[in-house]
């Protein structure tokens, strides 16, 4: 209307009009939508309709399932009801591996044992056990780091073999946190566990004796060998000395177990380079034997007229003594020593067991990493206490942990480390030795 009063007819530009179809349109396809969703829930009642008929199941039954349902589905959503989680068809995405190992669910037992290689409930009895001696101080800077994370990564580290750079992330944690922590873990193990690592005593030694004997070893109270921790070379130190037979550097370390592969005596620290005869004379074991301070049970013959009140088994890398029994070897060999050796060989075959359940559990000692030269022998023991912990707890062994693919992609064994030497055999057994090799070597001419 005009202010004039006069009345004007009113038209509607473009761009009024063009809103006023696009509104039109929308209510034309809400109204469409609206119809649709009226059909498919009259053909989803009719259908439920349908299928109650065929089951016999009135209004009132259909009412209750439905509710019964819903009810539930809420106790799933709010946690009454324990609910499986897919297990490795679809990985949990979480905050590290610390948050998966913090997961309470139907995987953790798995993940568990590929991560730190034993079950929840072990993990808890050692991080117990551990607590009295990490106790840490709330700080004006920062507080301390979990106990339970500190133990883990340590646990990671050795059963990894990552480097700190990598393993740290997984733990949301920094390099010197990870140094720190794999140092007090090493230090807590040897303090809460000094006598993990013993000879048997009392109803344990007399099963070991058993077994040996079981073996044709009597008076027998182990395995030992000698394996290579291989490392970088260490800056600090003369890298010759480290340099071992098969060129690469490396520790010595010597273990007796018995035969359900269980540590009874290790002794390590001595250069790469060092023969099993050495590190034997330096270590406190054959001190100790020729004292008589570990066996102590009567004499008994061995084959041969050797006679021993206690010893464990060698290889020909360690030197005949009364307290060390080892394999004739040689190239011409009596039956009756043959055989020996054979059961010898068999029985001290408990020792590379061994060394492949340690070093295949804790991968950290199984190829060459970066190390602090003080603190390697401590961690080795402390990962052979490890190793007694999970035997005892009866945590079963991985044999795929043996084998890794090669960079030719070829899937091998791991290299134990076990360096095997041949015993230099006495004067008239190689001259007799080589006459055979002559007899031979004439034979194969006068044939060709």
């Amino acid at each position: 209307m005009d202010v004039n009063g006069d009345a004007v007819h009113d038209t509607l530009s473009k761009a009024e009009r063009t809103a006023v179809a696009a509104a039109v349109n929308v209510i034309l396809i809400r109204c469409q939508l609206q119809r649709t969703e009226g059909r498919m829930r009259a053909a989803i009642r009719a259908r439920r309709k349908k299928t109650l008929q065929s089951m016999h199941v009135d209004e009132e039954g259909s009412g209750a399932i439905c509710d019964a349902v819903l009810q539930v589905c809420y106790a799933i959503g709010c946690g009454a009801f324990p609910r499986a989680t897919p297990r490795w068809w679809m990985k949990r995405r979480t905050g590290g591996v610390w948050e998966d190992l913090r997961q309470c669910d139907d995987a953790t037992e798995d993940y568990f044992k590929e991560k730190l290689r034993m079950s929840p409930r072990v993990f808890r009895e050692i991080a117990e056990a551990l607590s009295p001696f990490r106790q840490r101080r709330v700080t004006f800077y920062r507080e301390p780091l979990q106990p339970d994370l500190i133990v883990a990564y340590a646990l990671y580290r050795w059963a990894s073999g990552e480097t700190y750079e990598g393993g740290t992330c997984s733990f949301g944690i920094g390099r010197n946190s990870g140094l720190v922590a794999v140092r007090d873990v090493t230090a807590a193990l040897l303090s809460a566990y000094p006598d993990k690592i013993s000879w048997a005593t009392g109803l344990q030694k007399a099963v070991v004796l058993r077994a040996f004997a079981d073996k044709g070893f009597p008076n027998c109270h182990g395995c030992i060998d000698c394996t290579h921790i291989f490392i970088d070379k260490p800056a600090n130190c003369p890298g010759e000395d480290y340099y071992d037979r098969k060129r690469r550097f490396s520790v010595q370390a010597q273990v007796v177990v018995d035969l359900n592969l269980r540590v009874l005596d290790v002794f390590v620290g001595y250069p790469g380079s060092c023969q099993d005869v050495r590190i034997v004379h330096l270590s406190s074991l054959r001190a100790r034997a020729e004292a008589r301070e570990l066996f102590t049970r009567p004499p008994v013959m061995l084959p041969f007229g050797v006679r021993a009140n206690g010893y464990p088994l060698g290889d020909n890398g360690y030197p005949p003594s009364e307290w060390v029994v080892i394999p004739y070897d040689g190239l011409s060999q009596h039956p009756s020593e043959m055989c020996f050796d054979n059961k010898q060989k068999t029985a001290r075959g408990a020792v590379e067991r061994a060394f492949g359940r340690l070093k295949g559990m804790w991968r950290l000692f199984l190829r060459s990493h970066k190390t602090n030269m003080e603190m390697l022998p401590q961690q080795f023991v402390a990962v052979c206490i490890l190793h007694n912990i999970l035997i005892d707890a009866g945590i079963p062994f991985d044999d795929n942990l043996l084998w890794e693919v090669g960079p030719d992609g070829v899937r091998r064994r791991v290299d134990l480390g076990m360096h095997r030497l041949l015993r230099q055999m006495c004067m008239e057994s190689s001259m007799g030795d080589a006459l055979i090799l002559q007899d031979v070597l004439a034979e194969r001419m006068g044939t060709q």
